[in-house]
């Protein structure tokens, strides 16, 4: 059976992060923090040999690619970037405040915060209601999200071998959202947000896609 190894990582944190904004695929710089979170990524995958690499294509995610394929002497690889790996897209609500813009998403169906919409409903009417929320409706809905996301996993599947590991660099809701959906057979449940700069993996195979770790800073 062939089986790929996706190394996802978090970009590091951005002004938009710092100042609590949605931030989809709309972009922001790395603060400085954001810079050494990158970096600390990286000393932690210095030791992983990578046989390609991929990242969203916002600035955020392909700064942070850089800094981690800069700690790695092991992966002399070029680096991919991709929309299909972008951030969930929060239509007319890019760049708002994120806790104004839940409790207008949320508030309709009983939820006034991000916490308590996907407790009640989960990750993906999360997606629903942003889309029904947005005027212009132009925010992704769970369907054409995973529409983009399954078009992504299909890219690694057709240009990576049995055995080999990628890295992937993307983003917080990305990352949650295919942990959410993939892990949940397997006892993964989903409370917090990636940190930026964290760790997360999964295994491609032949059946389906297995989660094999989330948010973590350090590998063993």
């Amino acid at each position: 059976m062939k089986t790929v190894t996706v190394y996802m990582v978090r970009h590091g944190q951005t002004w938009f992060n710092k100042f609590n904004k949605m931030q989809g695929w709309s972009d922001s710089p790395l603060t400085d923090k954001g810079i050494a979170d990158g970096k600390r990524a990286g000393q932690a995958l210095r030791h992983i040999t990578f046989t390609h690499a991929y990242c969203s294509d916002t600035t955020r995610a392909t700064r942070t690619a850089e800094f981690v394929l800069e700690k790695n002497f092991n992966s002399p690889v070029q680096l991919t970037a991709t929309p299909l790996f972008r951030e969930q897209f929060y239509g007319y609500f890019e760049g708002e405040d994120s806790p104004k813009t839940w409790y207008a998403v949320g508030a309709p169906h009983g939820a006034n915060s991000f916490k308590e919409l996907i407790e009640k409903f989960g990750v993906d009417a999360s997606k629903d209601f942003m889309h029904e929320a947005d005027p212009f409706h132009d925010a992704e809905n769970a369907l054409t999200y995973w529409n983009r996301l399954q078009k992504g996993f299909k890219l690694l599947r057709d240009e990576n071998q049995n055995g080999d590991n990628v890295l992937l660099v993307t983003h917080g809701t990305t990352i949650r959202s295919i942990i959410d959906k993939f892990g949940k057979p397997d006892g993964w449940t989903v409370t917090d947000s990636p940190r930026n700069g964290s760790i997360s993996r999964i295994a491609l195979t032949d059946e389906g896609i297995k989660v094999l770790g989330y948010n973590e800073l350090t590998l063993v």
